[in-house]
């Protein structure tokens, strides 16, 4: 119920991989499109470079998008055994070509070399068989740790957007709208894509010890942003925005050695919090971790002890000029992006101007009703807004104006976190990275050992 991501997929797949929040990393704007030559910078230790001193194999499948300009910057040159999978943050889900500024290429790699033969298959499916064929060929004497990044649900390109087989768009024949009919598709092969690895782990003898998590990388892109019909419902803001529908994510542990299983937890968690809890489960001494922005909650996760997380940053953007943070019960917001155009609240098809609060069930985001001036209370680029999000998950009620002395408060937290802030990364666009010149294919186009 209170578990965040950042606003932006390669925000959480650079904190997953290194435990460091963005700011930390140079990653806090935007994402790492393909004709930039940047990416996750080198000095920084992944969780697989972690894991494989402990004896474990590693494996990643699926998305990438922490950069690969230059090989070193690719998975299997950061700690991974294996990659089977695309480099950047969508393609087609059949054909995997895709559409970055000017320039369209193939992105599907196998340990570090363009791999042809999943032309025409579809990405949720060749995925999953990929990752069943490692467990059942796995030697269950040697540990091992599996990073798959769906490319489900992200929209592919915009020509075509959404993309499922027929299959699984035909279990939804009631879903009028086609756009939201497809998503529940797409949705729908994701679903079968992990109940199928976790029979798979069963039929191997492997499951009784393994942890699966499971997370989204972002809020949902609803009423098409990003070409998508994701639904935050009845959370406000979009995917890429600092808003709870941006940042509040979706995610699930299971495993049989949860001490106490199927339940919600109201904790305060954050994606940084994965690396060390994965570390000290696969034996690691998380003290021996410097630079440390997570925190090991697995006694959190499996016994129910209170989380040791009191505050999270949501994000500082420099370049937009906007930023959030959560400490406790109380978020402020300051600056906007997309200039105010996503700050609403939406339904997956469309803005909605109006809240019934459905009865309180476990698991369900309630808010209070919703007041007449909610669209107009907060104007983050004149004055930072303040939230409970405890009472008020929806962010209908600024507080700010009556509690100047808890904004002050959250604004300094702030400021003392963009004290370690380190410069964004971003680069300008690079034309050699164009397909055309590597025989129609993205690949990496910087040689690191040649002076540039």
């Amino acid at each position: 119920m209170n578990y965040y991501v950042s606003p932006i997929c390669t925000l959480t797949h650079s904190a997953i991989m290194t435990r460091r929040h963005p700011i930390h990393t140079g990653m806090q704007v935007d994402v790492i499109v393909g004709d930039t030559p940047y990416g996750l910078p080198l000095n920084e230790t992944t969780i697989a470079q972690r894991l494989k001193p402990l004896g474990y194999q590693t494996h990643c499948i699926g998305k990438w998008h922490l950069g690969f300009f230059a090989k070193e910057y690719t998975p299997t040159e950061r700690g991974f055994d294996t990659h089977f999978g695309y480099y950047m943050g969508k393609e087609d889900y059949f054909e995997h070509t895709t559409l970055e500024d000017i320039y369209w290429g193939f992105d599907f790699q196998k340990n570090g070399e363009i791999y042809k033969p999943v032309f025409g298959q579809y990405s949720t499916e060749i995925f999953t068989s990929e990752a069943q064929r490692i467990l059942q060929q796995h030697d269950p004497s040697q540990p091992l740790f599996m990073y798959f990044a769906h490319q489900a649900v992200h929209s592919a390109d915009p020509d075509q957007p959404l993309q499922a087989p027929a299959k699984y768009v035909q279990r939804f024949p009631t879903i009028e709208n086609e756009d939201r009919r497809m998503f529940a598709a797409m949705v729908s092969a994701m679903d079968d894509s992990i109940g199928n690895l976790t029979q798979t782990l069963i039929d191997t003898g492997l499951y009784n010890n393994t942890v699966i998590f499971f997370s989204t990388d972002n809020g949902g892109p609803p009423a098409s942003f990003d070409y998508n019909y994701a639904n935050n419902w009845p959370l406000r803001g979009t995917k890429d925005t600092i808003w709870e529908g941006g940042v509040r994510g979706t995610g699930f542990v299971h495993s049989p050695l949860l001490e106490k299983p199927k339940r919600i937890s109201e904790d305060m968690l954050h994606v940084c919090d994965w690396f060390p809890t994965m570390y000290r489960l696969a034996g690691g001494n998380v003290s021996e971790l410097t630079n440390l922005d997570g925190y090991d909650v697995w006694d959190t996760l499996s016994k129910g002890v209170t989380s040791p997380r009191k505050e999270i940053l949501h994000n500082i953007d420099p370049q937009r000029k906007f930023s959030a943070l959560r400490r406790g019960d109380y978020k402020v917001v300051i600056g906007r992006d997309y200039n105010g155009k996503w700050d609403g609240w939406y339904n997956a098809t469309h803005a909605v101007d109006d809240y019934n609060p459905p009865p309180l069930k476990p698991g369900r985001v309630s808010c209070p009703p919703r007041p007449a001036n909610a669209t107009t209370n907060c104007k983050p680029t004149e004055k930072p807004c303040l939230f409970n999000i405890r009472n008020d998950p929806c962010e209908f009620y600024n507080i700010a104006p009556w509690n100047q002395d808890i904004v002050k408060e959250l604004k300094a937290r702030i400021e003392a976190w963009n004290a370690t802030a380190v410069p964004p990364g971003n680069k300008p666009a690079d034309p050699k990275c164009d397909p055309k010149l590597h025989g129609g294919n993205w690949v990496p186009w910087v040689n690191l050992t040649t002076p540039q």
